[in-house]
Formats: structure tokens, C-alpha cells, sequence
């Protein structure tokens, strides 16, 4: 959804509030691609405070699915982000060369609402989504899921320095 801006910058002091629905289904970014399986219509209050410059304000509320760090199990994870943004108009006029703009979602007077929830998600993610605190993962030789079953694999870790001197004895056990 687009926002117009004209309404709002014409007059000084003027506040709008907006009810906006979140279009999209996915959230994808170059860390993953994320089903969205709850999302709340956004509230929107604009507020002009004079000489092009204006404030938006709204909470995002939505969950996604996320594969667990450890062993991908799918994790619902529910987000609840507070956006409260100065916008100045006169600064994103001067720096449209600017690729590295930080107010992306404005073009020309218009925001863009998906733009602006699309950066504030990418922004909030979690670091580090687990199922659970005590998550064993999966093992790395056989692929099992270790929180739900045991494995028979060979879990001895052996030093890497030491590799030459491994090579060495098992060349002799050939012969």
C-alpha cells in the first residue's frame, strides 16, 4: 500500500491516522525466506510538524515461521515492533542520487507501507532462533535429529593438528 503525503504536508500540525493492511505473504532477504502466518492491520498516525517534516508512528505485529538454528525444526516467532519515525522531506529531495538512502520507503510524496514493514522486520530479526534452550541439533555425520532420537555415529573429535601424525599411523596399518 501506498500512502499519499501531499494531504499531510499541506497543513501545519495536521494528523492522519491510517489503517493499513500488510500485503505480503513472505518475508524474504538474502538470511532466508519466511512464511508470514499472522499479521494484524497496521495503524498509522502521520503528524506533520511543519517545513516538510513529518512523524509516523505504528506498531507492527506479526509472526513467522523460522527454522530452528540447530536442528530446523519450524519456529513460530512473534514480532512486535514499535516504529516511530522523523521523516524529513527536504533531506530525501537532495540525496535521490543517494543510493544508500536510509528512508527508502519514501518515493517522490508517496510512502510505501510494505517498504517501511519490509525494513523494520529485516532489521528486528532475531539473531539466533532456537526451539529450545537445551536444543541438541542435528548430527553432523548423519543428519538426525538428536532432540528426537540417538544416533550410533562415530562422535570422537580428534585435533587437527594432528592430522599429519594420524596419516603417518595409518599408512603403517596398511602395510
Amino acid at each position: 500500500m501506498r500512502i499519499e503525503l501531499s494531504d499531510i504536508l499541506s497543513v501545519k500540525d495536521r494528523n492522519i491516522d491510517i489503517q493499513a493492511d500488510i500485503e505480503m505473504q513472505r518475508f524474504t532477504s538474502k538470511m532466508g525466506d519466511y512464511q508470514i502466518i499472522d499479521k494484524k492491520p497496521l495503524n498509522i498516525n502521520l503528524h506533520n510538524t511543519g517545513k516538510r517534516r513529518f512523524t509516523v508512528k505504528t506498531n507492527i505485529d506479526l509472526e513467522l515461521l523460522i527454522p530452528c538454528d540447530r536442528c530446523l525444526k519450524e519456529v513460530k516467532c512473534k514480532m512486535n515492533i514499535e516504529v516511530n519515525k522523523d521523516i524529513d522531506m527536504n533531506e530525501s529531495q537532495n540525496d535521490e542520487a543517494d543510493d544508500d538512502r536510509e528512508m527508502f520507503f519514501i518515493d517522490g510524496d508517496e510512502l510505501d507501507v510494505e517498504k517501511l514493514v519490509y525494513n523494520e522486520v529485516l532489521v528486528n530479526l532475531p539473531m539466533k532462533i532456537l526451539c529450545s534452550e537445551n536444543c541438541k541439533g542435528i548430527c553432523n555425520r548423519c543428519g538426525a535429529n538428536l532432540n528426537s532420537q540417538t544416533c550410533d555415529c562415530d562422535t570422537t573429535e580428534l585435533d587437527p593438528r594432528m592430522s599429519k601424525i594420524r596419516d603417518i599411523f595409518n599408512n603403517f596399518k596398511e602395510v
